[in-house]
């Protein structure tokens, strides 16, 4: 399952790109998400997991956008909308192996199960799958992952004996899927693995996004100049700045400020100053930087430019984040590996 919330982690319309490429599913948060997906298009069997009791439950078995369902009150909702719509609901029940968060807890599983069978038998839903998520995948050889992993099985059997005969089994994410595989069954749900991040910090997945702006503005400055708004950083010397066209309205962290790097012509250069709405500043010194130059504000790293992970680390955050939080106004082009092996 590719999982695209979020705006693909950030990275865009990618859902056809990883259908073409061997994904059978597609995982989305909400249903609004899913059903922009419809909108584009994406006809592939589609799971949104995370909605309100009050969602659009008629507009989710309209489209065939199976819901995960992880409440009794979830369940007697998708039930009613199902009856008045006319169609069963393709439903995931969601077990809480120990995250604590979405997921129904243990305790009341084998009613969610009674239930969900009593209403498949009434024709108002389909059980299709059983889902869980794991809390501690990042880190492989934690016992919490075979406890967790336990809980899911168990889970399952308790849906088996209530007369559940669901076809997708699915408790691995990224990291998950490529550390234990004993956690994959039917389905695993790719999502940071799928942009080039191992949430485990483990695999040398290359990562799939470049930002990159070009040099708006050049001008000299002498030492003791000071920068942006409050003059955080001043000039030690003589120097040219180069002023880039993006900023944190564009998902550049403010908190990266003091540290952060970009790489025009190659070479990292410092961002020096406040991370401001708009723009950032960059201290080129003496280097031959010309007007429509390229920086590369975050990419894979092979040629020395700064990653999602040097940004994440700047910024005391996950890579995760600094990718989701790239805005629109960003243009998004995509590219086969041989187009982007040879920018």
């Amino acid at each position: 399952m590719a999982v695209v919330k979020a705006d693909a982690f950030g990275h865009g319309a990618v859902a056809e790109v990883a259908l073409a490429n061997g994904a059978t599913w597609i995982g989305a948060a909400s249903i609004p998400e899913a059903l922009r997906l419809r909108a584009a298009g994406i006809a592939a069997p589609t799971l949104s997991w995370l909605n309100p009791v009050e969602a659009d439950w008629d507009a989710a078995i309209t489209q065939r956008i199976d819901v995960a369902v992880s409440s009794l009150e979830h369940l007697h909702a998708i039930s009613q909308s199902a009856a008045r719509v006319g169609s069963p609901a393709r439903i995931h029940l969601h077990l809480d192996v120990g995250m604590s968060r979405d997921g129904a807890p243990r305790e009341l599983w084998a009613v969610l199960c009674e239930t969900a069978r009593a209403f498949e038998r009434n024709g108002n839903v389909a059980v299709v799958g059983i889902m869980g998520h794991l809390s501690c995948a990042d880190a492989p050889t934690a016992p919490q992952n075979d406890i967790e992993r336990l809980r899911f099985v168990n889970g399952v059997r308790v849906a088996l004996r209530r007369g559940l005969t669901p076809s997708e089994l699915h408790l691995a994410a990224s990291a998950a899927a490529l550390h234990r595989s004993d956690t994959r069954f039917t389905l695993a749900r790719i999502g940071a693995g799928l942009y080039g991040i191992d949430p485990a910090g483990r695999e040398q997945l290359a990562p799939a996004l470049t930002l990159t702006a070009p040099v708006a503005l050049l001008r000299e400055v002498r030492a003791g100049e000071g920068i942006g708004y409050t003059h955080d950083h001043r000039t030690t010397r003589a120097t040219t700045l180069a002023v880039l066209p993006l900023g944190y309205g564009d998902g550049l962290p403010r908190a990266a400020q003091g540290r952060a790097a970009v790489s025009i012509r190659g070479k990292r250069m410092p961002i020096v100053g406040r991370i401001s709405m708009d723009q950032v500043v960059v201290d080129v010194g003496c280097h031959p930087v010309q007007l429509g130059d390229i920086a590369v504000v975050m990419g894979p790293g092979d040629r020395g430019e700064p990653t999602a992970k040097d940004w994440a680390a700047w910024a005391g955050t996950i890579e995760h984040e600094i990718v989701t939080r790239l805005g629109t106004r960003s243009s998004r082009v995509l590219r086969t590996a041989d187009e982007r092996w040879a920018r």
